[in-house]
């Protein structure tokens, strides 16, 4: 039994889609970014004058910063390893200042005030 539907098989917006039926394509221009690994990105941009291109892109293969100078790429972030709390507090203060403020508490949690 056939559907009723004279449409079967397609869909909405499907058809042959031309230049003559979207406009034509803006003007654009495409630059070469490298990463350190040596990966090739080459992003489009608008071709009219009002964009400014980046001096970095993120590699879209291994993440890294690209530049536009292939001899010369960007160095990878250095990664800073998590520091816990006492880590800070060690950082701001000294050995001495450490042990003074420890009697200080240690006064307060005995009562000798």
């Amino acid at each position: 039994m056939a559907s009723g539907s004279a449409i079967r098989g397609s869909r909405v917006g499907a058809g042959p889609m031309g230049e003559a039926e979207r406009g034509e394509a803006a003007p654009r221009f495409r630059l070469s970014y490298w990463c350190e690994r040596g990966h090739e990105t080459k992003p489009s941009f608008a071709d009219d004058g009002t964009v400014t291109p980046p001096t970095e892109w993120d590699c879209p293969r291994c993440g890294l910063p690209a530049g536009l100078d292939k001899d010369n790429p960007p160095a990878a972030p250095k990664n800073e390893p998590y520091k816990t709390h006492l880590a800070y507090v060690k950082e701001r203060r000294s050995e001495v200042d450490g042990a003074a403020i420890l009697q200080e508490a240690l006064k307060k949690l005995r009562g000798e005030d």
